[in-house]
């Protein structure tokens, strides 16, 4: 079924900047009326605070010791090193938390609550990041490919075998149920374990991660810490590490599959360029062309030589 066909296919590409660029106003539009106040508020509730504790140290603290002090904390927030409470309980980079660092490295997640502080570790970022993003991406489409037939192809083609049913239906009912699966076991059931071991988390903030997580947006500002018992601590960045890697491959799993139902596709087509004749087919008949001709060109020849030879004899 076509979409618009009225719309004359040269006009398709502008009409989907449009859409798209109309979409950035609406979500810029929605994001300043509900962030613009909470951050003024923030602001004044800031600015009241600095003032009253100068007011109350006045006598053995400055406005620019402060102000020094606040910077330098600020950096090293940056940096993804707390300056509040216990710091040296909360490491950065021992081995798990590298482990943690590196996969959300390679996944484009990138938090940044953890960065390279020494020029070395800049270095190894950016050359480990070319050879091992591409690295990502090839071993993820590898096991699309062997995930898609077994969780997608095979149980749509069985419904539609087994009862009869249209396929378009059963494909678009399948993609369904996988994206509730997905939903249930990788943002919900996962955001009550965030919720239970996150103490300063609601349910909202722990789904909020999960999503931002796994779809790689990676904004930063939610990262869990979990215990700071060093046993506990580690293997529960291990288990976080290997849930943004199992949960990454599900995402897409069930995007690829709801990229292949019938009517996406058809969208999709509806802003594809129009298809030209095959250039491998015109290829192809030029070739068998050439090859007809030259047996032609041979078998005329030497139809020409037997005789000539007869005679000669």
């Amino acid at each position: 079924m076509a979409l618009c066909p009225a719309v004359p296919p040269s006009w398709r590409y502008g009409l989907l900047v449009g859409a798209y660029g109309l979409f950035l106003l609406v979500g810029a539009a929605v994001f300043a009326g509900l962030e613009a106040p909470p951050e003024r508020a923030l602001l004044a509730a800031l600015h009241d605070a600095r003032a009253r504790l100068l007011a109350q140290h006045r006598a053995c603290l400055s406005e620019e010791r402060l102000a020094g002090l606040l910077e330098r904390l600020i950096d090293a927030g940056n940096y993804g090193v707390s300056g509040l409470g216990n710091v040296s309980g909360d490491e950065n980079w021992e081995f798990t938390s590298a482990l943690f660092f590196t996969a959300s490295v390679l996944t484009t997640t990138g938090y940044g609550h953890t960065v390279p502080l020494s020029a070395l570790g800049k270095i190894f970022c950016i050359l480990y990041s070319l050879l091992g993003i591409p690295m990502t991406l090839l071993l993820l489409a590898c096991l699309l490919q062997h995930l898609l037939p077994l969780l997608s192809h095979r149980p749509v083609r069985f419904i539609q075998t087994r009862w009869g049913f249209p396929l378009a239906r059963v494909a678009l009912v399948h993609a369904m149920g996988l994206g509730l699966a997905t939903l249930g076991l990788f943002i919900l059931i996962p955001a009550i374990c965030f919720w239970a071991l996150e103490g300063s988390w609601n349910f909202l903030e722990s789904v909020y991660f999960c999503f931002i997580s796994l779809s790689t947006i990676g904004l930063g500002d939610y990262v869990p810490r979990g215990s700071s018992q060093p046993p506990l601590h580690e293997l529960y960045e291990l288990s976080i590490t290997c849930y943004l890697l199992v949960g990454l491959l599900a995402m897409l799993v069930t995007l690829e599959t709801a990229y292949q139902l019938q009517e996406v596709r058809a969208f999709v087509c509806f802003f594809a360029p129009a298809s030209d004749p095959p250039q491998e087919d015109d290829d192809r008949l030029e070739i068998l062309a050439r090859d007809q001709l030259a047996l032609a060109t041979v078998s005329g020849s030497t139809s020409q030589d037997v005789p000539m030879e007869r005679g000669a004899t």
